[in-house]
């Protein structure tokens, strides 16, 4: 008769560091793929986002008089009459609650998945500067398709990548920016850099497209040729051809 003989003390251990080995091995090959899928997917919804906001812009316009909101005035729904003064940024969340029929009611529209703000729950109640994560480039449209109509929030002065959020204060009070083409700005290192020492961001044109570039691309390809913004507030036109963006 054949006896079952039990694992000795030792060969259990060697059994259960033989299991933890492999786990461990598995989570070093399986946790960074994952952890790439989920940014590859945050950068996804983030361009499809600005692509819905720049379709948004485009319905709006259709409906009145072909002036995106900025262009527009208050009378006729939009807000140029406020940028017409300087020092704006607090106000930058007006642009997305002028258009929030267009963008089907839905606050998760103006937010980044990679960004610390939230949602609000509506465009109504408690919505501001903090459920915003994008800059709204104040005289885009498409008659100029390059133009710079928006992009995300984590954009700031100088070459070197901010580690913060660049030109939006985490305090949400916003920032009116006059922003010369010729640069330089660099995205921080926030939101879709992900670890991009030179820094990486999204930008909606004035045609309604969206584009993922880096620091360098968005220098060279896209700031130097957009068009410059011409209906400056009195006494706040800059020296050199600049456009203004206004960072929630």
């Amino acid at each position: 008769m054949l006896r079952r003989r039990a694992f000795t003390r030792v060969e259990l251990l060697v059994v259960v560091m033989i299991v933890l080995f492999f786990v461990l091995a598995a989570s070093a090959i399986i946790l960074p793929f994952l952890a790439r899928s989920k940014a590859r997917s945050a950068r996804i919804s983030c361009v499809n986002n600005l692509k819905e906001i720049g379709t948004a812009y485009r319905v709006w316009a259709g409906d009145n008089g072909d002036r995106t909101p900025p262009e527009q005035t208050v009378a006729n729904g939009g807000w140029w009459d406020i940028l017409t003064n300087a020092d704006q940024g607090a106000l930058c969340w007006t642009n997305y609650a002028i258009m929030q029929n267009e963008l089907g009611q839905s606050p998760r529209l103006v937010v980044c998945p990679d960004d610390e703000r939230q949602a609000a729950f509506s465009f109504t109640n408690g919505f501001d500067n903090t459920h915003v994560s994008y800059f709204v480039g104040v005289s885009a449209n498409d008659t100029y398709p390059q133009s710079i109509a928006g992009g995300d929030r984590n954009l700031g002065p100088g070459p070197k990548p901010d580690p913060d959020y660049g030109y939006s204060p985490i305090s949400g009070k916003g920032n009116d920016v006059a922003i010369p083409i010729t640069g330089p700005v660099s995205w921080s290192l926030k939101m879709p850099s992900f670890g991009n020492p030179a820094g990486a961001g999204n930008i909606l044109l004035g045609d309604g497209s969206a584009q993922q570039v880096s620091t360098a691309a968005f220098n060279k390809q896209w700031l130097r040729n957009a068009t410059p913004t011409t209906n400056w507030p009195a006494g706040h036109a800059p020296t050199s051809p600049s456009i203004r963006l206004v960072f929630p």
